[in-house]
């Protein structure tokens, strides 16, 4: 009997011990130095705690500059909040979305590369407000631009390429690596006819252009701009107006590349003159050329994705900086592509 019940007893503790190697860390403790750093590090009513409990699968506890965080993500968690709390320091404003743009690279496990994205300054507008990469696709855009002197950037609306393309250029442009900004897109009709529309040819075009001139007003001013443009140093011109041209020390920009068909892209690509550098974007899922014509931007990327000295940059939903709903709708779209093409689910 009393054999019986050691044997018993020494099986229960045992029990008890392995239960006890399962279980939950102890929670982790991380104080804030000040109230303003702590309101900017929780956000408004703590949505900022909130995006790194969903994301990381935590729990988070804030009273005053205390924060306990509890969980088997708990020192993940602790190690994105220090990083984060050092961006307040260093004077940015944390947004929502940038909160929870670090979760998903901190889940990727690539939460080393955030301090170099985070520091990563294209220029500054003329408000003041810093232009930065704000994804890490973006961050290797730019870094693409400024090693070479042709990059292509593929990829849906609301990644940046437009906008970070300008601010690359304006920038070269104030150091005077350069000494002038051509800026074009193809004027593809879509639905209406050019000669329905009023006024000259340069009017006529003026509305496929609005995008080039919104993001030059926002990084060099209205005034700025018009001085400049006055004086010949910026130029905003359909496609079709380079063509017999050579564009020397100048920084050219090829919006809506999509659009081309192949030999207007072989035109433009062989513009460029000495001291020049050139952006080519587009959104290869938004063609609107007449179904019998083929893109001139697919076609480069398949001539030209081995020649020495061009860049091509991809980017996909996880780089959209617009609003969250962004990234779901493109997403959506993608697999109802494939769906209609009748792959399966995640091919391709």
């Amino acid at each position: 009997m009393t054999r019986r019940r050691r044997r018993g007893q020494s099986r229960g503790r045992r029990r008890v011990g392995e239960g006890s190697s399962l279980a939950e860390p102890e929670p982790l403790h991380f104080s804030v130095p000040d109230n303003q750093r702590a309101a900017q590090l929780y956000g408004r009513h703590e949505e900022h705690l909130r995006a790194v409990e969903a994301g990381l699968g935590v729990r988070i506890l804030a009273r005053g500059n205390e924060v306990v965080i509890s969980g088997d993500g708990a020192a993940q968690a602790q190690g994105l909040l220090e990083r984060l709390l050092r961006l307040t320091e260093a004077g940015r404003e944390l947004q929502l979305r940038d909160v929870q743009y670090a979760v998903d690279v901190v889940r990727r496990g690539q939460a080393d590369r955030l301090e170099s994205l985070w520091q990563d300054a294209v220029c500054t507008t003329v408000r003041g407000k810093a232009i930065r990469p704000k994804t890490l696709g973006q961050q290797h855009y730019v870094e693409a631009m400024r090693a070479h002197a042709l990059t292509f950037c593929i990829g849906p609306a609301g990644t940046g390429k437009t906008y970070l393309a300008m601010a690359f250029a304006i920038t070269a442009f104030k150091n005077r690596e350069i000494s002038r900004i051509v800026l074009t897109r193809p004027a593809v009709e879509a639905g209406e006819k050019l000669g329905f529309l009023p006024g000259d040819l340069q009017e006529k075009v003026d509305p496929y252009l609005r995008p080039l001139y919104d993001a030059l007003y926002d990084i060099m001013g209205v005034e700025a701009y018009e001085r400049h443009m006055q004086r010949g140093a910026i130029e905003v011109a359909p496609l079709a107006y380079m063509r017999g041209r050579t564009l020397d020390d100048a920084f050219v920009i090829l919006d809506e590349a999509q659009n081309t068909t192949g030999e207007q892209m072989k035109m433009f690509l062989t513009r460029l003159g000495f001291g020049s550098r050139a952006v080519v974007t587009g959104d290869i899922t938004q063609v609107d050329l007449p179904a019998e014509r083929s893109s001139g931007l697919v076609e480069a990327r398949q001539v030209l994705d081995a020649v020495s000295g061009i860049s091509f940059v991809h980017l996909d939903e996880s780089d959209v900086v617009r609003h969250p709903l962004v990234q779901s709708i493109i997403r959506a779209y993608e697999q109802h592509a494939v769906a209609r093409a009748g792959l399966p689910s995640g091919a391709g």
